[in-house]
């Protein structure tokens, strides 16, 4: 996970590192890069790689060899990458943080996954299974989802995606004390956000809807960021999109505009939380009015 390490840890991860390379180095160890031999490797959240290891990276890439850290001699190296990444590449390129040349060279097949919103029909396995891993550990058996609980996961439009759904089992499963997970179970602003991204997308005739007893939350409101400032910047996008909009000014403004512990609630890396930052134009919360 290239979004989880430090650069120098991930540097020396991927690529080893000789005896005495730095302090602790007490002795060599190859790297993933190396330890792969005749396998794969999957780069994920590649997009979050820092600029320098791009271009080691590529060397690899170009060359079938890696050096390691504090070595002088390159090792030939026979793996196969898979990268995976939740960003725009391609918009990343025209802002010059992710290079071109690496991005043409590991864009050899790319397949693209639809988000989760988009496969409403994979959530409720993907529900049961996370809470069947969840509750293994503890020997028991995993709790049912109640048909409202599902329609809201159905309707949520999971800007967190995979990572989100699961946090939002593993937390229902905390909080559960029976065999069923309810509504109440579920964190209340994926609720109102559920109940709100309805009108953007209408259910065909005869799909599941929303549970009436969700609380008074249809207006959204949004107390500590600028109106104006949000209306300007929700002009130009799709109705999904500014639901995931509002729901990140929502998560932030409930953790203080920490980014960290904000990032932690949706599901997604700190990283990813600051390219959404930016792709919607969200401000910084103000100060609250003494």
């Amino acid at each position: 996970n290239c979004a989880a390490l430090s650069e120098t840890l991930l540097e020396s991860e991927l690529f080893g590192y000789e005896k005495g390379a730095f302090t602790g180095a007490s002795t060599a160890k190859a790297g993933l890069l190396e330890a792969a031999a005749g396998g794969t490797i999957l780069l994920d959240e590649i997009g979050e790689m820092p600029p320098g290891l791009q271009t080691r990276l590529l060397r690899a890439l170009e060359a079938r060899e890696v050096t390691r850290v504090g070595a002088v001699k390159p090792r030939a190296i026979d793996v196969r990458f898979i990268a995976a990444t939740n960003r725009d590449l391609e918009a990343e390129i025209e802002t010059k943080t992710f290079r071109q040349d690496l991005y043409f060279r590991l864009n050899g097949i790319s397949l693209t996954l639809p988000p989760l919103r988009e496969r409403p029909d994979e959530i409720e396995p993907l529900a049961r299974q996370f809470l069947a891993e969840a509750s293994g550990p503890v020997g028991q058996p995993p709790p049912r989802l109640s048909a409202d609980a599902l329609d809201i996961l159905r309707v949520y439009v999971w800007p967190g995606n995979i990572r989100e759904l699961r946090n939002v089992m593993e937390r229902a499963l905390v909080l559960c004390e029976g065999d069923e997970i309810t509504t109440e179970h579920l964190p209340v602003e994926k609720m109102r956000l559920a109940r709100l991204v309805i009108p953007a997308a209408p259910a065909p005739t005869g799909a599941m809807q929303v549970p009436q007893d969700l609380g008074q939350h249809g207006a959204y409101v949004i107390p500590s960021f600028d109106d104006a400032a949000t209306t300007l910047a929700e002009n130009d996008l799709s109705p999904d999109e500014r639901a995931e909009r509002r729901h990140i000014i929502q998560v932030m403004d409930g953790c203080a505009g920490s980014q960290t512990r904000a990032a932690e609630k949706l599901g997604m890396s700190r990283g990813t939380l600051i390219a959404r930052l930016k792709q919607y134009r969200i401000p910084r919360p103000r100060a609250p009015r003494t």
